[in-house]
């Protein structure tokens, strides 16, 4: 290889996995310069500006040298377009390395082409369960950890899951979470660069945010209904409601949209960032908001019978809701004034850079073995 860069195809399709390659792309830029050169693939599993196009500009990502445009569809066309999509760009040139996010259809594509191909898998959120295999996501990770070359569980318990389940040692790697890395790196830019508080008329700890957007709460008119009954509840009884509308859940509401006060667009990766920052509870079924809640020490109801994301609910961080009007109401008023307590799950910020280091060595690793 003598000083030639060690190439890397990144594929990514949705918002979680814009922010959590956001941290990826900086660390190559700022660290890795000389040694590794990143290409990104966009499948357009989110097309939509406000859900895509906006999180590149604001977390200066590089733009995507591949973009697929597959879109919306049915779980098995989509993930087989993609699918389709990747292979060729595998095929066409070299790469050392696929490097995917997550548990989503364009995770599993990615994942599948690579291995196909023997090209190895790197796998950021690796590791992670909600041992409820109904989910497409659950059955996308599974794969995915399977076919992968490194595993890069963010936590402990996604560590000792790999390790139950026969993954070798030497394969897993304890490296943290790239989107607390993200988190540390953007809030103070989000307090200062947005103004969507101000625009919503928005004090500290005086709002409920709450985001929907899983196919099994969007799709089901019951769960919807459901959770569209809790918020109601909440904003009757004085507390105000936020809630940024993914174009799937706008989909299904129509009309409905009238229900509920603080309706608002899709929002910015700042914008979310300072909205959970300030809010005095989070509602969502998303893994990374969960999060995102977690590190800014503000109390999260979780909008799904189970979550991946287990350490949240054990340390009292977060209470499961699922789709029960009661129950959300119900949790969403005890957590309405907690503390949160944060014991030091997610690593310490800089999960970017002990992935990127693991690769290197991997792939550098990898040509002494071809050349023996």
């Amino acid at each position: 290889m003598g000083n030639s860069k060690y190439k890397i195809l990144t594929v990514v399709g949705a918002r979680p996995q814009f922010i959590k390659a956001a941290a990826i792309s900086r660390t190559v830029k700022d660290k890795y310069a000389d040694s590794i050169c990143e290409d990104i693939l966009h499948t357009g599993q989110h097309y939509d500006d406000n859900m895509s196009g906006r999180f590149f500009a604001e977390l200066n990502i590089p733009q995507p040298r591949y973009n697929l445009g597959v879109g919306s569809g049915p779980h098995g066309r989509q993930t087989a377009r993609m699918l389709e999509g990747i292979e060729e760009v595998l095929t066409s040139e070299h790469y050392d390395g696929v490097l995917i996010y997550g548990d989503t259809n364009s995770t599993l594509a990615g994942a599948l082409a690579a291995s196909k191909l023997h090209v190895p898998v790197f796998h950021v959120e690796a590791g992670l369960r909600s041992r409820n295999m109904a989910m497409p996501e659950e059955v996308n990770r599974v794969v995915a950890d399977r076919v992968s070359s490194l595993l890069f569980a963010p936590t402990e318990a996604a560590c000792a899951n790999l390790q139950a389940e026969g993954f070798s040692d030497e394969i897993i790697v304890n490296s943290g979470d790239v989107m607390f890395d993200n988190a540390l790196y953007f809030s103070d830019v989000a307090e200062i660069s947005t103004d969507i508080m101000e625009r919503l008329g928005l004090k500290d700890s005086e709002y409920v945010l709450a985001t929907v957007h899983r196919d099994f709460n969007t799709d089901s008119p019951d769960r919807l209904n459901a959770i569209l009954g809790a918020l109601e509840q909440l904003e009757a009884s004085g507390l105000k409601v936020v809630l940024p509308l993914h174009p799937r859940t706008r989909g299904r509401l129509g009309s409905d949209q009238h229900r509920l006060g603080t309706v608002i667009e899709p929002v910015s990766y700042l914008e979310m960032l300072r909205l959970e920052r300030h809010a005095a509870v989070v509602l969502t079924d998303s893994g990374g908001v969960q999060k995102e809640a977690y590190f800014f020490g503000r109390p999260c109801v979780i909008l799904r019978p189970e979550t991946e994301w287990v350490e949240i609910v054990e340390c009292g961080a977060g209470e499961l809701a699922d789709a029960d009007e009661e129950r959300i109401v119900s949790a969403c008023r005890k957590m309405y004034e907690k503390a949160v307590l944060k014991p030091d799950i997610y690593g310490d910020g800089h999960a970017a850079e002990k992935i990127l280091k693991k690769i290197y060595f991997f792939i550098q690793y990898n040509y002494k073995i071809r050349v023996i």
